[in-house]
């Protein structure tokens, strides 16, 4: 016998077979998480509840035009006069509100359930990775066991992941569909998301905020395995990973594609690219090749207050450009 709760998954489901043919991978309609199934489930409402609306819609428009058609017995009739009707009139106003109410309800309750920890996982301590995002590439710095990634995390199965996401220059979005939803990256700023990987698997995360043309190869994998073979890998890495150096670091924010790569140490040690007084890395001379060379600001020295931090206000009137280049800070293009 056909479950009710089988209704609401198959009709959300038909739009999509509609509407596939752009891509047969939909992995936000598999979910390998808490995060992402509730998030699935807030999708499979409002596509149920449209095509709802659409119907009824459709329906009274094929209605009215089939009641009121042009016939024969009806070719000289000349409708009375009509002032309007408050009946009516209330009831077409007050339908979209109670539509709009209908999907905000929900959407903030998910909204505010997603900046916790999943229910399931409160009694377990979650493990924390700080995210920086740079042109373009991901950087995953562990503060708990001291090492660092690039382009790849790995995350211990059904323990919830605090990932501190920031960014060493523009701002990028993070996002692993099979996971959860995506947060922006933003320099000098610290957004955070929680995530838990209930089965073993690879994951493809990406970034979905246009920033350069390198934007689109800007992706990472999140491998999810027991908590056993993830401590194990530590262990490997503190082991056997070349250390990471402040010059390095430095080369790896450039404007580049890079492989995977891991270090038995992490850059926090001279830089937190959340703290609104850290250094922003978005080398601008360096996207000359990119048609849009973006422009360089410099702060004279005697705008510096006595701790040694820029002075807000006498940077917003001494920002000066370097060369003939236009433009902002920072343009990708």
């Amino acid at each position: 016998m056909f479950k009710k709760n089988h209704l609401a998954p198959l009709l959300a489901f038909l739009p999509v077979l509609l509407l596939s043919g752009c891509d047969s991978n939909m992995v936000v309609f598999e979910p390998k998480g808490p995060v992402a199934r509730e998030i699935l489930g807030l999708i499979n409402w409002s596509l149920v509840f449209m095509l709802l609306i659409v119907v009824v819609v459709f329906g009274l428009f094929g209605y009215i035009v089939w009641k009121y058609r042009a016939r024969p017995d009806n070719k000289d009739y000349e409708p009375p006069e009509e002032h309007g009707s408050t009946k009516l009139e209330i009831i077409w106003t007050a339908i979209p509100i109670l539509i709009v109410i209908a999907l905000t309800i929900p959407t903030v309750n998910t909204i505010y359930k997603l900046e916790k920890v999943p229910e399931g996982y409160e009694n377990k301590k979650p493990i924390t990775i700080n995210v920086t995002s740079a042109d373009w590439k991901w950087i995953f710095s562990y503060p708990e066991q001291g090492i660092e990634t690039v382009n790849y995390v790995n995350i211990p199965v059904g323990t919830p992941v605090k990932f501190k996401l920031t960014s060493a220059g523009t701002m990028q979005s993070f996002w692993v569909p099979a996971l959860g939803g995506q947060k922006y990256t933003m320099n000098k700023m610290e957004t955070q998301l929680y995530l838990v990987a209930d089965h073993p698997g690879e994951y493809l995360g990406k970034n979905t905020n246009f920033n350069g043309k390198g934007y689109a190869d800007m992706e990472f994998t999140v491998e999810s395995k027991s908590q056993q073979a993830f401590d194990k890998w530590v262990k490997d890495v503190k082991k056997t990973a070349p250390k990471l150096t402040e010059k390095k670091y430095i080369d790896l924010l450039k404007p580049t594609h890079l492989g995977r790569l891991t270090f038995s140490n992490n850059h926090l040690a001279w830089v937190n690219h959340g703290d609104m007084n850290s250094k922003t890395y978005t080398f601008p001379e360096l996207y000359r090749n990119h048609d849009y060379p973006g422009q360089i600001f410099k702060q004279p020295d005697n705008q510096k207050n006595k701790a040694g931090k820029t002075d807000d206000k006498s940077m917003d009137m001494n920002m000066k450009m370097d060369g003939d280049s236009n433009g902002g800070e920072h343009n990708g293009h």
